[in-house]
C-alpha cells in the first residue's frame, strides 16, 4: 500500500489501538485506515472495566456499540471495612469488541497474523520483511520497555466460571482484601455476569513484573473453595500485567530519537499511574484522534505527546500516593494504604479513579491517622515525582 493510498495505519490491535479505528470508522469514513496485529484477533482475551464516572458523557458514544454490561453499584472488603457504593460499573469483553470492529470495518481494514518488527514514521515493517506505507503510523502496540521510569506492577490471572449453583454474588466485588496479605497488596476481583457465571481474579501489587500463573490458579481455586463455590467449569481465562508508575519522566515513553510516531495506550503512557487501567484514556484519545484535521504524522506526534506531557503533569500526586504505598509500607501492610482510602465519600473515590482528583480531594486522601509509619510517609511523598 503507497502512502497517497493509506492515511493511517494503526500498529497494533489491542484496545487502545482498536478504539482508535472504530473512532475513525465512525467519525472519519473519508480516511483509508488499515489495522495491523500479530494476533488472530482483536483486543486478545481481556475484559476490561470502569466506573460511570470515568468516561464524559460526550465520548461515551464510542463505547456504546461494544454493550457495556453495568451495574448500579459495587462493593470492597477489607479487614476492617466493607462498604457497598452507589457508582455505576461496567465492563467490555474482549470478544465484542472484536465482532464490533470487524462489522465496522472493512475486511481490507484489518490485517491480523501479521507480527511488526518495526514502526518508523510512515511505514511498518512486518516480520517477514513486507513493508506497509502511509501517510501517518500510530503505534498501539502495548507496553515496551522504559527507562528513567521507575516502576512497579499490579499483576492478576482470572477466570470465568460457571457454577452448578447460585454463586450468590449480586454485584461487582472489585476489591475483597480479605485474603493472605503476606506477599504485597492482594485482592480478588468479582464480577457476576449471571446468577451462576462469574469472573474471579487473584490481583496483587509487587514490586517486580514477574507473573506466576500457576500460583495464582491455585489461589482462584482455594477461593471459590472457601467461598462455597465449588471448582465450577472454566469458560476463559486472563492474565496480565500493569504497570504502576511511582517516578520518572513522560519522555521515557516518547524518546527523541525514535520516530515521530503518535503513541497510544500503554506505548503513549497513557493509563492511570495507579490502576494501570487505560480504558478512559484510550477513548479520550480515540475521540481526540477521529477529530483531527491535520492527521500527517509530525501533527499527531506532536499532539499525543503534548498530551502525554500534559498527562504526567497532572496526575504527579497519583505517583506520589504510589510510593507512599510501595517505599513506606512493608507488603503485609500495604493493603491498610486502601482500606483507609475507602473511608472516604464516593465522590471522592470516584474522581480518583477518574484521574481528576480536587486539591480538597488531595487533602482528604492524606487527612486522618495515617495508616503507614509517618516518617517513611513523608519521605516517599517527598521524593523525586
Amino acid at each position: 500500500m503507497s502512502a497517497d493510498r493509506l492515511d493511517i495505519l494503526i500498529a497494533g490491535g489491542g484496545l487502545a489501538g482498536s478504539l482508535a479505528a472504530l473512532a475513525l470508522a465512525e467519525r472519519r469514513p473519508d480516511l483509508s485506515i488499515l489495522l495491523v496485529d500479530a494476533s488472530d484477533r482483536l483486543g486478545g482475551n481481556h475484559i476490561w472495566s470502569f466506573f460511570d464516572t470515568d468516561v464524559p458523557a460526550e465520548e461515551r458514544w464510542l463505547l456504546q456499540p461494544l454493550r457495556p454490561r453495568r451495574w448500579p453499584d459495587h462493593e470492597v472488603s477489607f479487614p476492617r471495612r466493607s462498604r457497598r457504593i452507589a457508582t455505576g460499573y461496567n465492563s467490555i469483553r474482549s470478544q465484542v469488541l472484536d465482532e464490533v470492529v470487524r462489522a465496522r470495518l472493512q475486511p481490507h481494514q484489518i490485517r491480523l497474523r501479521a507480527p511488526i518488527a518495526d514502526v518508523r514514521a510512515n511505514e511498518v515493517v512486518l516480520e517477514g520483511g513486507e513493508v506497509l506505507r502511509a501517510g501517518a503510523v500510530v503505534d498501539a502496540r502495548g507496553m515496551a520497555a522504559v527507562a528513567g521510569v521507575d516502576l512497579a506492577w499490579q499483576k492478576f490471572v482470572g477466570s470465568v466460571r460457571r457454577f452448578d449453583r447460585p454463586h450468590g454474588i449480586e454485584r461487582p466485588l472489585i476489591m475483597d482484601a480479605r485474603v493472605d496479605q503476606s506477599f504485597g497488596y492482594r485482592f480478588v476481583y468479582c464480577l457476576p455476569f449471571s446468577a451462576t457465571e462469574l469472573l474471579v481474579e487473584d490481583t496483587y501489587y509487587s514490586d517486580g513484573p514477574a507473573l506466576d500463573v500457576p500460583r495464582l490458579r491455585r489461589l482462584i481455586d482455594d477461593y471459590c473453595s472457601a467461598c462455597g463455590f465449588g471448582a465450577g467449569t472454566g469458560l476463559s481465562e486472563e492474565a496480565g500485567v500493569l504497570p504502576i508508575v511511582l517516578a520518572g519522566d513522560v519522555s521515557a515513553f516518547w524518546p527523541s530519537d525514535g520516530p515521530p510516531t503518535a503513541r497510544l495506550g500503554l506505548r503513549g503512557g497513557f493509563f492511570h499511574p495507579t490502576t494501570g487501567y487505560s480504558l478512559p484514556d484510550a477513548v479520550a484519545s480515540a475521540s481526540l484522534l477521529a477529530g483531527q484535521r491535520d492527521i500527517s504524522a509530525p501533527a499527531l506526534h506532536h499532539l499525543f505527546r503534548r498530551r502525554a506531557e500534559e498527562l504526567w503533569r497532572r496526575r504527579a500526586f497519583y505517583r506520589a500516593l504510589n510510593r507512599m504505598l510501595f517505599r513506606s509500607a512493608a507488603p503485609a501492610q500495604r493493603y491498610r494504604v486502601l482500606e483507609h482510602f475507602y473511608r472516604l465519600p464516593a465522590p471522592v473515590i470516584a474522581r480518583f479513579y477518574a484521574g481528576r482528583s480536587t486539591t480538597i480531594d488531595k487533602l482528604r486522601i492524606l487527612s486522618g491517622r495515617p495508616p503507614v509509619p509517618v516518617r517513611p510517609a513523608l519521605r516517599a511523598l517527598r521524593s523525586r515525582p
